[in-house]
């Protein structure tokens, strides 16, 4: 009666699978933390996308009905925080206190929205140290690439090397123009512009409201709403 031979992995070819698990594994994990940050990335540009439209819906009927109090916050010197233009934004119905905890925030950001009178309209108070964006004051003569948002961890201008702010330290930053394009942005594109390439700069990430066009200046925290 034959017996029948059973067939085991040796102690070397266990090492072999072992390796070839632990060099997939080197390749898969970044290559998964890569696409869970794209698409972190993507869902924050398309919270930009809805700020952007609140605010440019405002100004369009602001300038279309002769109405002063719909613009843009650079042409309102009464709109000096990012509390003050959410009420503006709010008190015409162009955006809900609901929707706005969530466009707000992105991963690690803590901004929060309460509702300090129910009005109507109602009254919002903002909070919290890290908002998943910066607002620019832009004005209604700015050009179309001018920055109206960017990305918490962002400064204009400034490299991403070493950041670790909220939402997405050195990994990348998001810009929303004026103009209404927005982009995801690796931290090669964050600056400081190199020499000779302001005009690629700007065409890239924008500029900053009264920056001329071909001149790239470091951030002016006097061109932002005041957070909260």
């Amino acid at each position: 009666m034959k017996t029948r031979s059973q067939s085991a992995f040796t102690l070397i070819e266990m090492l072999v699978v072992i390796s070839i698990i632990a060099v997939l594994a080197a390749f898969a994990v970044p290559a998964l933390t890569s696409a869970l940050t794209k698409g972190q990335m993507t869902g924050t540009l398309n919270n930009g996308r809805q700020l952007y439209l609140a605010a440019q819906q405002m100004a369009l009927d602001g300038a279309a009905n002769s109405d002063p109090s719909l613009i843009w916050p650079g042409d309102d010197a009464a709109i000096v925080t990012v509390t003050d233009y959410a009420n503006r934004l709010i008190a015409n119905d162009y955006l809900k206190p609901g929707d706005l905890q969530k466009l707000l925030n992105a991963p690690g950001t803590n901004a929060t929205v309460t509702v300090t009178a129910p009005g109507p309209p109602p009254v919002v108070q903002l909070a919290g140290a890290i908002p998943a964006f910066k607002f620019f004051k832009v004005h209604d003569a700015d050009s179309a690439n001018v920055v109206f948002l960017e990305t918490n961890n962002y400064k204009y201008n400034a490299t991403l090397q070493g950041v670790t702010t909220a939402p997405f330290g050195d990994k990348g930053f998001i810009v929303q123009r004026r103009g209404g394009d927005a982009s995801i942005l690796r931290k090669n594109n964050a600056g400081p512009c190199p020499a000779g390439q302001e005009a690629i700069f700007q065409g890239t990430v924008g500029k900053q409201s009264g920056d001329p066009d071909g001149t790239v200046n470091a951030e002016a925290a006097a061109k932002l709403l005041t957070w909260p």
